[in-house]
């Protein structure tokens, strides 16, 4: 079955159904008189105990790592994000798309209006799957794209496949990314290194090149940076010096690229609850505490950085360009 079939669409069915409604309210307004409509808000939340807080049980992946092996299994938004149309009509592209972040910007986009297609190693195709489906589910069109982008000419016919199969690209979202704790630079090895560059800082710089000429006014270009860019932990040297490239990368094309009306931004997250944690992101005794040690006492869940990519992405963030926005979980930003 190819994903890039696309089913009828949710929407039309649920707005027709409100059609039918709409006009049965019409021809019978008595049935409306003397009730209040007005629905009770809900109470907000409290951000402390919305999601769970460690101790979490030990867990370890093989990398890359799969969302719907972790436990607790991460929340990306897939019932809590509701959509108001910001993005409709968008096209938007995303690497790592299939779970962490990115699919908590894929769902979110695609609840906004938007096409959405995800790039992710081929390994991550269980969690892909359930992306595409959901993206599906709001009636737009999902693009599946999977690929190593620590190759540059992957990434040149990623770019390529995107604009061809979305009808074009206005979002561009760089959030793919490696990360293997190692105590002692010792035992950094080259090899890791290089895998840990190429994924972050050269896919970055190969994408957004490629992408460039398909962009318009109007268009965004998402990085997600880190905590790491300017806190690094000890344990992660090379990923942190990634971040760090990510954010000066994003102010300079936002300089670069603010004539033209395209907008440049990066997001700095600390601890979420991603695959990239049980997957040689953390030791495994580290895991267990994992964000325990935030003003908040837990780790953020994706679906907590959805409304940030959203935000970047549309016109209410028109004068927002070159900025590196935090959600560190009480810590202070950048």
């Amino acid at each position: 079955m190819s994903f890039n079939d696309s089913p009828a669409s949710r929407r039309q069915i649920m707005g027709g159904a409100a059609t039918g409604l709409a006009a049965a309210a019409l021809v019978t307004p008595a049935f409306a008189q003397g009730q209040d409509t007005a629905a009770t808000p809900a109470p907000p939340e409290n951000p402390v105990t919305r999601y769970p807080a460690p101790p979490f049980p030990e867990q370890v992946q093989e990398p890359p790592g799969l969302a719907g092996k972790m436990d607790p299994r991460p929340d990306h938004g897939e019932t809590s994000y509701r959509g108001s149309g910001r993005l409709t009509g968008r096209k938007a592209l995303i690497t790592g798309g299939d779970s962490g972040i990115g699919r908590a910007a894929a769902i979110a986009y695609a609840r906004e209006g938007a096409d959405v297609a995800i790039n992710y190693l081929p390994v991550e195709e269980p969690d892909a799957r359930e992306v595409v489906e959901l993206i599906r589910a709001e009636g737009r069109k999902a693009v599946a794209l999977p690929g190593d982008i620590q190759d540059e000419a992957f990434c040149q016919q990623l770019v390529q496949d995107a604009v061809e199969q979305l009808g074009g690209l206005d979002i561009l979202v760089n959030n793919a990314a490696k990360q293997v704790s190692q105590d002692s630079l010792l035992d950094l090895s080259t090899e890791q290194f290089d895998a840990t560059f190429k994924t972050n800082v050269y896919a970055m710089f190969w994408i957004t090149k490629a992408a460039l000429p398909h962009l318009r006014p109007g268009s965004a270009i998402i990085s997600t940076s880190s905590v790491n860019a300017y806190d690094p932990s000890e344990n992660i040297v090379d990923y942190a010096m990634t971040k760090g490239a990510i954010m000066i990368f994003s102010k300079a094309m936002a300089k670069q690229l603010a004539p033209k009306g395209i907008r440049v931004n990066a997001v700095a997250p600390g601890p979420f609850w991603t695959p990239l944690q049980p997957s040689g992101g953390q030791p495994p005794d580290k895991l267990v505490s994992f964000g325990a040690d935030t003003p908040m006492g837990r780790p953020g869940q994706p679906a907590e950085l959805a409304g940030i990519y959203v935000l970047l992405a549309s016109d209410e963030a028109s004068y927002s360009t070159g900025q590196v926005f935090a959600a560190v979980g009480g810590r202070g930003g950048p």
